[in-house]
């Protein structure tokens, strides 16, 4: 634990840790593409859980220890209620951990402390979580884990999956949900990433990634064209449940035709399961398929019932996680990436070496920082670290002392040759150049026609790069007249009439778009989907959002009062604002835009409501919608939705895990209500 912390410093702390997790959840369990590895991860668990433990009062909402997963992404997939949640698991990282576990249930349990707690271990998958839910022995539903409530219907996917049986042998229960991981296996992962690079498409980071979205497709074909296998560590809801112990369940649907581990044992001491770990660890290399750790389960299922669950994970079980694992290799040289934001991102070029399972050939260096840090220069000897079969990272340089040259970090973009360089209070370089910078302007309009911003389908990263080396696509408005291109487009190697028409088609449909994904599409840095569409219900119309904007620019006090006083708009995104508009380019980018596209007025429609003029605030676990959406509901029914309690709020919608917020609305005297409640009014309004 770091040292000494007051209260004030631990709640900021807290919050930061739950944005980031849930930020990293997002990008791992949502959208298949982790950031950080698992023990960096990891990291931040525990952090939070040190806090939560020395100042439990202070435990928010939010906190990533009541989570699960996350929130199922936006997705063609039809979403799926679990009729029992889907839960996650506590980790340990060292043997006493292990132990206190085991004391742990004992004294839950009122045992003595020389009872045996008998336990199964099994090796952990790192896959996708799957719920296959069987009626008389037909396999009639599969989910995806989603956020442990609420998960993904992939049942047509699975049905290409030959590890899952459609129909279970022998007598089954009427009911019966089978669970466990979806996983691709090392030498298929390897394969399927040299198909994607010789058809130049997006390589899969690890075999998780790929195993995840082979399985979340609308189309099942593409599933179909993928090795996926499936592997079960348990069961959820259950008509009955024949045996009386975990490690006999798992051997009764092995026997009903689910792949159960091989390495799935029963262990009676503390030393055999440590044994097992060790022994497991020592073959990770070399199995088909990647694990990071070993699951450890209270064996006796009328234990496991008295044990019942904590917050997120059930008390009877345990993930203990290997370490990372490393490899040596040499750093031959130093490439700088420069992304949408104009970034300068160091990339490392290794001499390829095997670490966790994959042949890795580049590393992230993160920034200027970084690389000072471990003296990083080309020729130098490295240790590699792929945490957590996730993103590869270098923790150690071997010749730092050995006499080199010395890396310089430019100071210019590799790209344009703008001036490069780091803001007051930053620690990232970022190219001056904005969109007269040919690699910013190629990433920018990959935004811009995302899901999130215009959404424009068949404008992918690939066509982008072949327009613009075309010099067809110079900026956003550009999209908008390749209609006089036709003629150009077609006939070239992958475009014929259907397919062009049908692009031209989507663009044009964009021809009025939402104004606030219009805002968002543009990339202005700290002005993110939420914040947009908040400037976007204060003044309506772009022109009048820049009209705002640059008279605050030019110390107009009142108009820089009127943005600060937006719910969710601070100073730094004041100040990015002011900084896009001032630029010439940028304004000229904006008003060409606008001569192509026609937003409408953004007005959030209301209804007359029993919450119409009021001041609601949400609280604790939303367990059927987002927080978004539940904050999008309050403004369809014409009511404000605020951050926090004070003596203007009039009505508090309180989840599980609802803490401070309910307790002030209890002493103010506002009226509480559950999330059934909210969906009633709702329902009322039409």
């Amino acid at each position: 634990m770091k040292g000494v912390i007051t209260e004030a410093e631990a709640a900021n702390e807290l919050m930061r840790l739950a944005r980031s997790i849930a930020h990293h959840n997002r990008r791992y369990h949502a959208e298949d593409a982790p950031e950080i590895s698992d023990p960096e991860y990891d990291a931040l668990v525990r952090r939070n859980a040190e806090l939560e433990a020395q100042f439990p009062h202070l435990v928010r909402p939010d906190s990533p220890s009541r989570a699960v997963g996350h929130e199922v992404a936006a997705s063609p997939l039809a979403k799926v209620r679990h009729e029992v949640r889907m839960m996650s698991l506590d980790n340990a990282f060292a043997d006493e951990e292990v132990a206190e576990f085991l004391a742990r249930v004992r004294r839950f349990l009122n045992l003595p402390v020389e009872a045996e707690v008998v336990c199964t271990a099994e090796d952990k998958i790192d896959g996708l979580s799957c719920s296959l839910r069987y009626e008389g022995g037909r396999l009639v539903r599969a989910a995806t884990r989603g956020d442990g409530q609420v998960g993904e219907d992939v049942t047509p996917n699975v049905a290409h999956i030959p590890d899952i049986p459609q129909m279970l042998r022998g007598t089954v229960p009427e009911v019966f949900e089978i669970r466990g991981e979806v996983y691709m296996e090392k030498q298929a992962f390897a394969a399927l990433n040299a198909a994607q690079a010789e058809r130049d498409e997006r390589l899969f980071a690890t075999p998780r990634n790929a195993a995840a979205g082979s399985l979340r497709q609308k189309d099942a074909s593409v599933t179909a064209a993928r090795p996926l296998r499936f592997l079960a560590h348990g069961w959820g809801a259950a008509s009955a449940v024949p045996e009386a112990t975990q490690f006999a369940m798992m051997k009764l649907i092995e026997e009903w035709g689910g792949p159960v581990s091989p390495d799935l044992v029963r262990c009676s001491t503390l030393e055999e399961m440590l044994q097992h770990y060790r022994s497991i660890g020592t073959r990770r290399a070399s199995l088909p398929y990647d694990i990071d750790g070993v699951v450890y389960k209270v064996d006796r299922l009328d234990l496991q019932g008295r044990l019942g669950f904590v917050a997120k994970a059930p008390r009877w079980a345990l993930a203990h996680k290997f370490p990372a694992e490393q490899a040596e290799t040499t750093l031959e040289a130093i490439d700088i990436q420069v992304g949408r934001t104009g970034k300068l991102t160091p990339v490392g070029r290794l001499a390829g070496v095997l670490v966790g399972g994959v042949t890795v050939f580049n590393v992230t260096l993160h920034n200027r920082d970084e690389i000072g840090r471990l003296g990083l220069r080309v020729g130098d000897r490295i240790v590699l670290q792929r945490a957590g079969d996730v993103i590869p990272q270098v923790v150690d340089n071997l010749t730092r002392d050995t006499p080199r040259e010395p890396y310089v970090f430019p100071d210019h973009c590799p790209d344009c040759g703008s001036e490069a360089v780091a803001e007051e209070g930053e620690v990232d370089v970022r190219c001056t150049g904005g969109l007269i910078c040919p690699a910013q302007r190629t990433q920018r309009l990959q935004h811009f026609v995302s899901r999130a911003a215009l959404d424009i389908e068949g404008l992918g990263e690939r066509t982008i790069a072949e327009f613009f080396a075309e010099g067809w696509l110079e900026s956003p408005a550009d999209i908008f007249r390749l209609k006089d291109r036709r003629g150009e487009i077609v006939g070239r190697a992958g475009w014929q009439d259907k397919s062009v028409d049908n692009l031209l088609a989507a663009i044009e449909a964009r021809r009025t778009p939402d104004a606030a994904r219009l805002l968002f599409g543009l990339g202005i840095r700290h002005v993110g989907a939420v914040t947009a569409r908040d400037l976007m219900k204060r003044f309506t119309t772009l022109p009048a959002l820049r009209t705002t904007v640059e008279a605050a620019d030019a110390g107009d006090a009142e108009a820089r009062a009127e943005l600060l006083g937006i719910e969710g708009v601070g100073p730094v995104v004041v100040e990015a604002l002011g900084d896009f508009f001032h630029e010439d380019h940028n304004r000229a980018v904006w008003d060409d835009l606008l001569r192509e596209l026609s937003p409408p007025d953004y007005i959030v429609e209301t209804k007359d409501s029993a919450v119409a003029g009021k001041t609601v605030v949400f609280t604790g676990k939303l367990e059927t919608m987002s927080r978004d959406e539940a904050k999008a509901q309050a403004e369809r029914l014409g009511a404000k939705s605020a951050g926090s309690v004070s003596a203007k709020t009039d009505l508090v919608v309180a989840g599980p895990g609802a803490g401070s917020k309910l307790k002030q609305a209890a002493a103010l005297g506002i009226e509480v209500i559950d999330e059934a409640a909210w969906a009633a009014i709702v329902a009322d309004a039409g």
